[in-house]
């Protein structure tokens, strides 16, 4: 089989029993359960979640996607060998840790297979928490250009482009467009600041105002579990998007959990620990795919600026890459997953093949 169709680049089109249309994102298809089956799974599997709740497959692709663009490689290369199960093994790994160490669960349920996760329907939070110790990418940018104001924190003058900060800054920012909200731009990705959250925290869907210390707590405490596994692999955790939501679990609870994606190279910035003290950032996240991508184009203020997404979305579906440099990509994602998990990324030749085989054989989902 060839590199090509090695690659999930398609993940919404598998025939899994569903009444709902398959929600397809940048990187990730889901695929909602039929009742009967979310009913029927729960009982048989055991998974402790409210008899009721809705269950779902999401399956993640092998696609990149960079400034909120899709990007393809020369000879039907349409993704990266690796990528998805590389994100599913990490995140995989972080979430076991956040539960060991009993900081709260996931939105993860079982893994039949390293391209899917069986998912509890959660209420979301509306809001992207980021948690960032080191100042670089747009927080550095804006700096530069004067910005000492980010989410209500005031930063010192006289830092410099990379250096750690002296605490971890929590920067969230809107989760879709939110409306109504007194200083609150009716607009996706917009930054907020603690004070928007326990003002509105309804709006944001919170359950109550004092879960916003939760959600701080949660963030902060996961953010330095990684921090300190990666310290001991020599990686530095410079920042990194967390999500949250609400689920209710079988005794009939409500409790607030971790979901998407924790700790990996599309979430974070993951640096090279020697390369960084010897005063050089060396990548191990798709910052570096972003850097390549700025360097190649004559233009990249294009890649930068929101007012040019036209241009944007065309200079993608123009630009086949080099395999060298998705290969290059892949060996970013898959090196780091065998770094944290200590575990070889099982890489397959036909992966759409094995998911329909796992969940008609052991789920009975596939129609």
């Amino acid at each position: 089989m060839s590199l090509a169709q090695s690659v999930l680049a398609v993940n919404d089109d598998l025939p899994i029993r569903t009444d709902l249309p398959v929600h397809s994102g940048k990187v990730r298809s889901v695929y909602w359960l039929t009742e009967a089956d979310s009913a029927r799974l729960i009982r048989e599997k055991g998974y402790d979640v409210a008899a009721d709740t809705p269950l779902a497959i999401m399956v993640i692709s092998d696609r990149i996607s960079a400034f909120d663009c899709v990007w393809q490689g020369e000879g039907g290369l349409k993704g990266v060998p690796g990528k998805g199960a590389a994100l599913n093994a990490i995140s995989n790994h972080w979430f076991s840790l956040f539960k060991q160490k009993g900081l709260a669960d996931s939105h993860i349920l079982d893994i039949p297979h390293p391209f899917v996760w069986i998912v509890q329907k959660a209420r979301p939070v509306m809001v992207e928490a980021i948690a960032r110790q080191y100042i670089t990418g747009s927080m550095w940018r804006a700096y530069q250009n004067g910005e000492r104001e980010f989410c209500g924190i005031e930063l010192p003058e006289g830092l410099q482009k990379d250096q750690k900060l002296d605490q971890i800054l929590i920067t969230p920012s809107t989760k879709g467009v939110l409306k109504g909200i007194p200083g609150v731009p009716e607009a996706d990705d917009v930054n907020v600041t603690r004070q928007d959250l326990q003002d509105n925290y309804q709006a944001f869907n919170f359950k109550s105002a004092a879960d916003i210390d939760l959600y701080e707590k949660l963030l902060k405490e996961g953010f330095g579990v990684i921090a300190e596994a990666l310290a001991e692999l020599d990686q530095v955790f410079v920042d990194t998007k967390f999500e949250f939501g609400y689920v209710t679990d079988s005794q009939g609870n409500d409790k607030l959990i971790y979901m998407d994606e924790v700790g990996t190279p599309d979430s974070s910035r993951i640096w090279d620990g020697e390369q960084y003290r010897h005063g050089k950032v060396v990548e191990n996240s798709k910052e570096g795919f972003r850097q390549l991508l700025l360097n190649t184009f004559d233009d990249p203020d294009i890649l930068l600026n929101k007012d040019r997404m036209d241009e944007r979305f065309a200079l993608a579906e123009n630009n086949l890459l080099a395999t060298e440099v998705l290969m290059q990509v892949s060996q970013t994602y898959v090196g780091i997953a065998e770094k944290i998990t200590g575990r070889p990324v099982p890489l397959s030749d036909n992966p759409k093949a094995e998911i329909i085989k796992i969940l008609a054989d052991e789920y009975d989902l596939i129609l």
